[in-house]
């Protein structure tokens, strides 16, 4: 046989030869078969890969050539804001930039790298951007997560000076480019000066020569380490940060400001000893711009705040002017404020009294159905006193609290610790410092009544009207410490309230909300327990073009209706019953409800009430004006003490009346808790056993709604119901931090700086 017959054989066999490969359709590869067709395979994804990046380089280029550095924006000759009243009036016209260049050489080394260490510690060794960040920043704005800003000082460099402050990708990539132009075609030091002169400080202060002598009345090159430190903080939140403006927030800031000096350590900019001997330096008082004067201070600032606070606008875009802001306050209520603060308290004053001089007030007012803030009292003048007392968080709110923790009993089913429901008509024992009882017996809280007063057993209703805490610091308690928080926040409380602590002491108001904050929450109550984030701004425009606002429209069942009305069902009473220590309010001749209140040491009275038609709080403080120091306000205007049913009462009267006045006087339309509408045949047994020498219980059924009548005939100054008298010796109050409640000193710097958390 042939070798040729026998290779032709082997191969039929299938058995082939070392070495041999198949020729034609055999050689070709097999198809891929099943799930493996669906993956790409090494070519495609080198193709594409390659693709890509030959793209990026293409963009890269283009922008690149395509992007030029512009010229400088329109900061530096701003348009003005201009704040309307409700009815389309001028509140008040802001915006004139201050602003004074000044070069590196007149900017101490110390301040420079103060604001390296705050802003980009690797400024002068890095590149002109930071991809990284860029990425996070814009992946943040494309899922709606809010701006974040990774940004290196050139690229806030170029946002400051030659673009804006909108948050969008097309000025994220026009950044980008420019910023690495020019940081090609100039210097490290001529961008850090140019950024140091263009930055917003807060104050109205562009540059750091202008936060010098905003903050310090001093020229920037005599700044010193400290300063320089804090004047670096304000660059991250420049109102928030200001402590001038906002004293609650010193926390914040100076370990924001240790931050920077720490950062400084690290660079080796400044040694550990030099660090050791540095201290807080406080800035001065504010110079407010004139036109600010009276409330107009007051109310642009708030205006200002809740447009940046809802991140609606950027406060250095807001600052850089050209918005038109129509603002929700009426005209006439904010005038009938203004003067019943001034006709019932701050004619009362005498220069010869050291403690008249430490007498504050705030009010605010809201229309429950609505939630629009129709007047905002911060104070006696924006150029004399900048804080705004209406929107401070740093005095307690006292008793005013009470009627949350009964909203949260009605609201969870509650019942005391011998498992009777709690109802207007439940008998507690009002023994004074009488010991808060748990499931498993004391808890480590016995609460002073006032005047170390003793009750015995004493119905609910009796017990708001005459403000029993041992009542309800044992309420707080039995319902249980965090469900009255929950209940408070649900009302409108911000959630991050400074000293909002779950302990039976919640009761007694040692949170420090603000006016405006508690005004939120007693609306919630007259509105049956719907809630729905305040409005300052119906409207706000630029260029023609209107910007978005929050829905504020929708109001939810924050808690149920008829915790709700029970609730006011008991505030009525506080108003209307005999001795009840809201009686002044009767004055505002309409059906009320309310609530006083007063703070430790009688540093601040409080009183909160409401209409079916207007939810309004007054609160008079006490504050040193040159070491801004919380004061006690005893002996204020000649009286031993300042009751929250004395002047702030007789505030809230006059001003209600005022504020209503040609309109009709609506009642109440409650839908009380089942046992709330009449008292039991028969008191029930106490929650604790009272002492053998208590007297007979007190019950108070809630009052009977009165016929709606037309509204009286005001006098200028109301007569105001007598109150009960006065003691006669030193005051005493209770300390409400005790036993479980950690206290103000347990502050610590995690609490949000403006609270806005709804």
């Amino acid at each position: 046989m042939s070798d040729e017959q026998s290779q032709h054989r082997t191969r039929a066999r299938g058995d082939d030869p070392p070495g041999w490969a198949p020729r034609g359709d055999a050689a070709r590869p097999r198809k891929r078969t099943g799930w493996r067709r669906l993956l790409p395979t090494w070519r495609m994804v080198l193709g594409g890969f390659l693709l890509v990046v030959l793209l990026l380089a293409g963009g890269l280029i283009a922008g690149y050539t395509l992007v030029d550095i512009p010229a400088a924006n329109k900061a530096a000759t701003a348009e003005s804001n201009v704040f309307l009243y409700a009815d389309g009036t001028q509140l008040a016209r802001d915006g004139e930039v201050n602003r004074e260049s000044v070069p590196l050489s007149r900017i101490p080394k110390a301040v420079q790298h103060a604001v390296l260490a705050a802003e980009d510690r690797d400024f002068y060794g890095e590149s002109a951007v930071n991809p990284e960040a860029m990425v996070r920043a814009a992946w943040n704005t494309v899922t709606g997560k809010g701006k974040q800003s990774g940004s290196t000082i050139t690229q806030q460099y170029v946002k400051n000076y030659y673009l804006g402050q909108e948050q969008t990708i097309s000025r994220k990539v026009k950044e980008f480019f420019i910023a690495i132009k020019l940081d090609r075609e100039s210097g490290k030091d001529d961008i850090l000066e140019g950024y140091l002169n263009t930055s917003y400080f807060g104050r109205n202060a562009y540059g750091i020569q202008a936060a010098a002598q905003a903050y310090y009345g001093k020229d920037s090159d005599k700044l010193d380490v400290a300063q320089g430190a804090y004047l670096a903080t304000l660059l991250n939140a420049p109102s928030a940060y200001d402590v001038g403006a906002h004293p609650e927030n010193k926390p914040r800031a100076v370990a924001r400001w240790n931050y920077v000096l720490d950062g400084m350590v690290k660079k080796k900019w400044l040694t550990r000893e030099q660090r050791a001997a540095v201290r807080f330096p406080a800035p001065g008082k504010s110079k407010p711009r004139l036109g600010m004067s009276g409330q107009r201070g007051y109310l642009v600032e708030a205006v200002k705040d809740y447009l940046t606070g809802n991140k609606i606008v950027d406060e250095q875009t807001l600052a850089a002017g050209g918005y038109r802001i129509t603002t929700t306050i009426d005209r006439k209520k904010q005038k009938a404020f203004a003067d019943a603060v001034q006709s019932q308290l701050m004619d009362e004053l005498s220069d010869s009294r050291k403690t008249d001089s430490y007498v504050r007030a705030g009010g605010a007012s809201i229309e429950p159905r609505t939630g629009r803030i129709v007047a905002l009292y911060g104070g006696i003048d924006y150029t004399r006193q900048y804080v705004n007392n209406a929107t401070r968080r740093d005095y307690q709110v006292g008793s005013t609290f009470k009627p949350f923790v009964f909203t949260s009993a009605v609201q969870n089913d509650s019942a005391t610790q011998q498992g009777r429901p709690i109802t207007p008509f439940t008998v507690y024992d009002g023994t004074n410092k009488r010991p808060v009882q748990g499931p498993d017996g004391p808890v480590g809280y016995a609460p002073a009544n006032e005047d170390d007063r003793s009750y015995g057993p004493i119905t609910v209703t009796k017990a708001t009207d005459l403000s029993v805490n041992a009542v309800y610091a044992q309420m707080a308690e039995d319902v249980g410490p965090s469900r009255v928080k929950a209940t408070a926040v649900s009302l409108g409380i911000p959630e991050k309230t400074p000293d909002l602590t779950a302990s039976p002491s919640i009761a007694l108001g040692p949170a420090t909300a603000s006016v405006l904050d508690m005004t939120q929450a007693y609306a919630t109550l007259a509105n049956h327990g719907r809630h729905g984030p305040y409005t300052l701004v119906e409207k706000a425009t630029k260029g023609g073009e209107n910007l978005q606002l929050p829905d504020r429209q929708e109001r939810k069942q924050a808690v149920p209706r008829e915790a709700a009305d029970t609730t006011t069902a008991v505030l009525r009473s506080v108003v209307e019953s005999p001795g009840g220590t809201g009686a002044a309010a009767r004055a505002a001749g309409r059906p009320a409800a309310g609530k006083t209140g007063t703070a430790e040491e009688d540093k601040a009275a409080w009183f909160a009430g409401y209409t079916p038609d207007l939810a309004t709080v007054v609160a008079v403080m006490g504050q040193d004006s040159e070491s801004g120091e919380q004061k006690p306000l005893y002996g204020a205007t000649g009286l031993p003490r300042i009751n929250g049913g004395g002047y702030p009462a007789q505030i809230w009267a006059t001003y209600t009346a005022d504020a209503l006045e040609g309109t009709p006087a609506h009642d109440f339309d409650l839908e009380v808790q089942q046992g709330a509408e009449s008292p039991p045949p028969e008191p029930p047994t106490t929650s604790a056993p009272p002492p053998s020498s208590s007297p007979p219980p007190a019950t108070s059924a809630p009052p009977r709604r009165p016929t709606a009548t037309a509204p009286p005939s005001r006098p200028v100054r109301p007569s105001f119901p007598t109150e009960p008298p006065e003691p006669t010796g030193p005051p005493s109050l209770p300390i409400i931090t005790l036993g479980p409640n950690p206290g103000r000193e347990a502050r610590t710097s995690e609490h949000d700086l403006l609270g806005y958390d709804y």
